[in-house]
């Protein structure tokens, strides 16, 4: 019997933990009240940060506390034109403009949004990263859902009332500049979390991977494992319905509708 792959290792070892001691926090939408449900609330862009190991910066957000004299301070997915000072208004008659964040069914089809929903209340769930967003495509008022592309260009059907952010995540063109060197990866995942770099499964010893040793770096198996294999030999493509390259076109999903 060989060491516990890495793979193992990444489930209960604090090693691979987070790296979150100098994050901003938590990056949602505000809790769904009854001011946003009837009508909208106003707040003010007190200052635009940068999260350690996120790509997109982040909006803090000052609102009035409808039921107590404070002021509640809210992280906000920072959307391209936000700027410190600006008015972002939150509610079924806010208006449509960059910041702001609607239901979706009062947000027009072709509308650019992000910070979507995926049920009403949970704050945020897709299109949240740099330079991402998603688009309005249909609504059904009968069902009451509506249809939007996400970033992956993938179609989803999502509850109509589920709140979204107008605009485009902020930080895009992150990925366009080379990293050119090493050390910039090592500094860009050392904020995130322990993953790099990755050591192929070849190149280790027999020990240490179900596909190491040998006298020149070959897997010597099949390469898909099944989805019900045990944890240390659960390695390559698992539960793989098909391998190889994709040949011919492939017919989409938005090629029907």
């Amino acid at each position: 019997m060989g060491k516990y792959v890495q793979a193992q290792r990444k489930g209960k070892s604090p090693i691979f933990k987070a790296h979150v001691r100098t994050r901003k926090g938590a990056v949602k939408l505000r809790s769904l009240d009854y001011a946003e449900k009837q009508g909208y609330v106003r707040g003010v862009v007190k200052e635009i940060l940068h999260d350690p190991g996120r790509g997109a910066p982040v909006a803090k957000v000052q609102f009035l506390n409808a039921y107590r004299y404070q002021r509640d301070t809210e992280l906000f997915v920072c959307t391209e034109g936000m700027y410190t000072g600006q008015f972002v208004y939150c509610g079924k008659k806010a208006t449509l403009n960059v910041g702001n964040v609607l239901p979706l069914n009062m947000v027009p089809e072709g509308t650019i949004v992000c910070n979507i929903e995926t049920a009403r209340g949970d704050r945020g769930a897709f299109a949240r990263c740099s330079g991402t967003f998603a688009i309005v495509v249909s609504h059904d008022e009968d069902k009451g859902s509506s249809r939007i592309r996400l970033p992956s260009g993938g179609k989803k059907t999502v509850p109509s009332n589920v709140r979204a952010q107008i605009g485009i995540v902020a930080g895009g063109g992150r990925t366009d500049k080379p990293m050119l060197k090493a050390g910039r990866a090592y500094h860009k995942y050392a904020v995130k979390r322990n993953c790099w770099p990755k050591i192929r499964g070849v190149a280790k010893n027999p020990v240490e991977h179900p596909f190491g040793g040998g006298n020149h770096q070959h897997i010597g198996k099949p390469s898909t494992v099944g989805q019900a294999r045990p944890a240390g030999r659960k390695v390559g493509l698992i539960g793989a319905r098909r391998t190889g390259r994709l040949r011919g076109v492939k017919k989409t999903a938005q090629d029907k509708d």
